[in-house]
């Protein structure tokens, strides 16, 4: 008798986690368990080209340096057109720098700076700049690394 309620109650904690695991499963997925089925076909031909050097840009308040923000930022693009990328950087570095002095002028790296409303107009905007520098075959910009160091007074 002292076996008979630890087996039950073994068999169902496995029984609910079983069917939780059937109930909360990822809509995209297949009876077959592929979960790749569903992707976009547009997914498959991008590749990433990673801007070599960060971008490091200065937070000015009241005429003074406060903090400076460092950035590493990636370019999804069209398979292909990742030599366009690096051979037109420079441009597409100058036109970074223009939008992420914009932001931080307009206080885009002031108190939680990281908040998704406030990340998303910064990546909007250098989409933007990235697809004057280089085109169309610009599919989004990713920010790989973001951090702010405050300066000592």
């Amino acid at each position: 008798m002292k076996l008979v309620l630890p087996l039950v109650l073994a068999l169902v904690g496995i029984g609910a986690g079983v069917g939780a695991g059937l109930t909360l499963r990822p809509a995209s997925e297949t009876a077959s368990g592929d979960m790749m089925s569903d992707a976009p076909e547009m997914e498959a031909t991008s590749v990433f080209a990673r801007l070599n050097n960060q971008f490091v840009v200065p937070v000015v308040v009241d005429g003074t340096v406060r903090s400076l923000v460092v950035l590493s930022l990636s370019l999804e693009v069209d398979e292909g057109a990742e030599n366009t990328v690096y051979n037109r950087e420079p441009r597409i570095r100058d036109a970074f720098l223009r939008v992420l002095f914009e932001h931080a002028n307009l206080g885009g790296f002031e108190g939680p700076f990281t908040q998704t409303d406030l990340l998303e107009a910064l990546r909007r905007n250098l989409l933007a700049a990235a697809r004057d520098a280089v085109g169309s075959e610009v599919r989004d910009v990713l920010i790989i690394e973001i951090v702010r160091q405050d300066v000592q007074m």
